[in-house]
């Protein structure tokens, strides 16, 4: 391990782009595929190979077939603090996981009952291990308006502790984003942060239109904001963070490889930039990769390092107390290092 590796590896961080059933180990799904034996293969060296995407329609078909193993409120619980006890093997004290509950909940699984299951684990979560997690339910697009219906209800009708954000994800083309802003006002309304997915698989007027349709104060993903100039300056100018995943955009064959990555333009340009994982066991990565590939690709140092680890944190709906404890913590860990 190198230097830089090593610096990485002990940095406190906060991850903002990282979706809950996405995170699902290898060893959580063969588990769950032993519980729930079907599509999914529970052999590692199959799961390796299941985990290998064509394109991004191919990806959602995939992830699909996990959510599926997903059955029963004991299910939930289990992924939800495992996921958490992962997060803190890589020093991330603070978590924003994108969860959809539409595909999850049914009548052998009521919304109560998940709910209450992403709750308990939350709560044993930072009592284990010293993570905070928040949520941000989306809706998944490709479902269309019953699943925003269903999801705006479940977000607005439930007391949810953890719940600090809403957006939207699945599928760009054939949904545009304007299709949901009944739902993303609604949620805003009940006071959550509008953070949809928006410019990863189609061009800077779907990040357009998330900002000037559904309020958006952070673009999941974003990417496609590089080929608008006027795009580009109204982010730096209104400060809105592009929560950006490496690994992912090359594993969906958005971008062809990593060093054709736009983040280093995008940085160039003033643009805020969050470093996540999106869907980590899925695409072989995790956090502390994604934050050494960017230091490879923005040439940076520590000190470079550690100002991602900043930028995410002030970029997070965190509560200020919380920000300033996490901002500390990231300080200190600098200081001790050099």
């Amino acid at each position: 391990m190198s230097r830089l590796d090593s610096f990485i590896a002990g940095l406190p961080k906060a991850e903002l782009h990282v979706h809950h059933v996405g995170s699902a180990s290898p060893q959580i799904v063969a588990q769950l595929a032993e519980r729930h034996p079907g599509k999914v293969p529970s052999n590692p060296d199959d799961l390796a190979r299941f985990f290998q995407f064509d394109d991004f329609a191919h990806f959602i078909t995939i992830y699909l077939s996990v959510v599926d193993l997903i059955k029963t409120a004991e299910d939930v619980r289990l992924l939800t603090y495992e996921v958490g006890a992962n997060l803190a093997t890589q020093n991330i004290r603070y978590a924003e996981l994108t969860v959809t509950p539409y595909i999850s909940i049914s009548d052998q699984l009521p919304a109560e009952a998940f709910l209450e299951a992403i709750e308990d684990a939350r709560v044993a979560t930072a009592r284990d291990h010293g993570v905070e997690l928040r949520w941000i339910f989306d809706i998944p697009a490709d479902f269309g308006i019953p699943a925003a219906e269903m999801t705006a209800s479940i977000a607005c009708d439930h007391d949810i502790p953890g719940l600090v954000g809403f957006g939207i994800g699945g599928a760009e083309r054939g949904f545009p984003r304007p299709m949901f802003a009944p739902y993303v006002d609604r949620a805003r309304a009940a006071g959550l942060h509008s953070v949809p997915h928006a410019g990863e698989t189609t061009g800077p007027q779907t990040v357009w239109d998330a900002i000037r349709d559904l309020g958006a104060e952070r673009i999941e993903h974003g990417i496609s904001a590089v080929h608008d100039q006027t795009l580009l300056d109204h982010l730096v100018e209104h400060g809105i963070t592009l929560d950006v995943c490496l690994s992912s955009n090359v594993a969906l064959k958005v971008v062809a490889d990593l060093d054709s990555h736009p983040i280093r333009d995008l940085v160039a340009a003033g643009v805020r930039v969050s470093v996540n994982t999106d869907d980590p066991p899925m695409f072989a990565t995790n956090l502390n990769t994604e934050y050494a590939i960017a230091a490879r690709l923005l040439d940076l140092d520590d000190r470079g390092v550690a100002d991602l680890a900043r930028t995410a944190v002030e970029s997070s709906f965190r509560d200020d107390a919380g920000k300033r404890r996490l901002l500390a913590e990231i300080e200190a860990y600098v200081a001790a290092a050099s």
